[in-house]
């Protein structure tokens, strides 16, 4: 059974499964807040606390509220939500982000601050209770309550670290509601403090193990330091490719432990995200669910799931036909690519339960009609009742239709017979993400040239997804594997994993390049505004450039 190998999972999500929605609506009255002083008084208590941050992180991290995945990728190049019909013109938002015209009034990037900054409080406050309390009195250990701590300062990290890549210099708070109103630190700053805290803390949690699955692990820790050391140079002026590639080799030779045993990659490219991924070797850090168990469930159907998805995968869930994939990007996969084929739709649309009878469109223009999803985003509709040329129709974010675009398939829930149906877990960084990274590192060091290491770490994993037969035409070389290339193929690679604007920035392409009816901007899109509300309230903000 997946969680009696993890008691320690199955008891966190069974003892927070109460607290979970009071973490993804922020209009919602909260019941369940408790006088600290009369908490804390046995380790079942003091675990919840610990584990609390991870289920807000649902809220933020991943597709489905106003959080820091929409802002990485509904700006980026990859991944857009276009008004389709009469659906989803929602106040102009998702335009915005596509064209960077986004204001420091806009409730998305409020929301996405909001939530960040309330989750690195969820960190704070028992890292406060903690350190006060003595260890008889919650029933732990002094070594558990280090190791409690330590996760909780990297997890906190962890907030800062994405909270950095947003916003850029942002004020650094470790105690709760001090001070008022806190000054604003340089994104310099801002690095020191995060990577501090890092190297400081790691050697004070576990290994990556079952027991610490979906927790910050001294892997995950491991993980965050590649992240920052590989857009050093982006967030600070400084390079630091070595300590990158220290970084990464202490996951890749196995220092920081495994979920599963032995960090390594998949070799079924599927395998990490299917609904068992938590059996999956190759993640290094995830946000775990457990619906069968603690009814903890992920939220991105919304965003990645069409009105009628049921039919298409089976399970019981439907979405808001947002995401799709811009027009183009489909085909800079290799026909041969089994990703193409595995995590994106496209054409028609089959039932689960009959794969002869087709799909029907629902609350479109497609209602009742066979659904197919297209490679574009126009009204098609429009051209056959005129009986005109729909090559000639325009296509930009108001021309969808309600089956425009190529669609999301890259995680799976399973169908409702599936024994862990809605448990997928939602991977943060994975081996495959620590590999792209250290090959990027040494191409830099290397004047932006490929060597044959760094070859050798992305043909490792980009040969899973093609046959045998097809890999000798397919495999990079040290020639072949250029920048362009390696940005082009960490768009194949990680599609819907929320990395594609930090890529686009670090590469030099989020404000210079055009893509689908996106124009340049000005650099200082780069970062988001600090949004007016928080400087209303904190006037020690200091509003980013370009922004009024």
């Amino acid at each position: 059974m997946k969680y009696l190998k993890n008691i320690g999972r199955a008891v966190c999500f069974l003892a927070l499964s109460l607290h979970i929605n009071a973490c993804t609506n922020l209009d919602e009255k909260v019941y369940d807040e408790l006088v600290t002083d009369n908490y804390y008084n046995n380790r079942e208590q003091v675990l919840s606390a610990v584990l609390r941050p991870y289920t807000h992180a649902n809220a933020w991290a991943t597709p489905g509220q106003d959080g820091w995945w929409r802002l990485s990728e509904y700006a980026a190049d990859q991944l857009a939500w276009p008004v389709k019909g009469r659906h989803g013109q929602d106040g102009g938002k998702w335009m915005r982000l596509h064209y960077h015209t986004w204001i420091p009034d806009d409730t998305f990037i409020s929301g996405a601050w909001n939530l960040m900054w309330w989750g690195m409080g969820l960190c704070t406050d028992p890292i406060e209770n903690l350190e006060k309390r003595d260890i008889a009195a919650m029933g732990i250990t002094e070594e558990e309550k280090a190791a409690f701590i330590g996760e909780l300062k990297l997890f906190r990290a962890f907030h800062y670290l994405k909270i950095m890549d947003l916003w850029g210099n942002v004020p650094i708070v470790t105690k709760v509601g001090e001070p008022l109103s806190p000054e604003t630190a340089s994104r310099q700053d801002v690095f020191n403090f995060i990577e501090k805290e890092i190297l400081e803390n790691m050697n004070n949690v576990p290994v990556l193990s079952r027991q610490m699955l979906g927790r910050m692990s001294r892997a995950g820790a491991y993980a965050m330091l590649v992240e920052l050391y590989l857009n050093a140079e982006t967030w600070t002026g400084t390079p630091r490719w070595d300590d990158c590639i220290k970084a990464a080799d202490a996951l890749i030779n196995g220092e920081a432990g495994g979920q599963n045993g032995a960090l390594v990659l998949e070799p079924n490219i599927f395998d990490a995200f299917k609904p068992q991924n938590d059996i999956s070797k190759e993640v290094v850090f995830s946000i775990a669910y457990d619906f069968q168990r603690a009814n903890t469930q992920p939220q991105w159907t919304g965003d990645m799931f069409y009105f009628n998805q049921r039919g298409i995968t089976g399970g019981g869930r439907n979405g808001n036909d947002g995401c799709v994939v811009i027009p183009g990007v489909y085909s800079t996969f290799n026909e041969k690519d089994k990703r193409r084929n595995e995590w994106l739709l496209i054409g028609p649309q089959y039932r689960f339960d009959d794969p002869t009878k087709p799909v029907l469109g629902a609350n479109d223009e497609y209602q009742d009609q066979p659904l197919v999803f297209v490679d574009n985003i126009r009204k098609n509709l429009e051209a056959i009742n005129n009986g005109t040329d729909p090559e000639k129709l325009p296509s930009n974010m108001n021309t969808g239709e309600g089956n425009s675009g190529v669609r999301f398939n890259k995680y799976q829930l399973g169908d409702l017979a599936h024994p862990y149906y809605n448990s997928t877990d939602w991977n943060v960084y994975r081996l495959t993400w620590i590999y792209f990274a250290k090959a990027e590192a040494l191409m830099r060091k290397n004047g932006g040239v490929a060597t044959q290491e760094a070859v050798d770490l992305i043909n490792a994993s980009k040969r899973r997804a093609f046959e045998a037969e097809d890999w000798d035409a397919i495999a990079y070389t040290t020639g072949s594997l250029t920048l362009d290339e390696l940005l082009a193929e960490r768009g194949r690679e990680f599609i819907f994993e929320g990395f594609r604007r930090t890529d686009l920035i670090r590469f030099g392409k989020f404000h210079t390049e055009t893509w689908w009816d996106h124009q340049p901007t000005d650099a200082t899109k780069a970062l988001f505004p600090i949004p007016n509300q928080q400087r209303i309230l904190n006037p020690n903000l200091q509003q980013n450039p370009g922004y009024n």
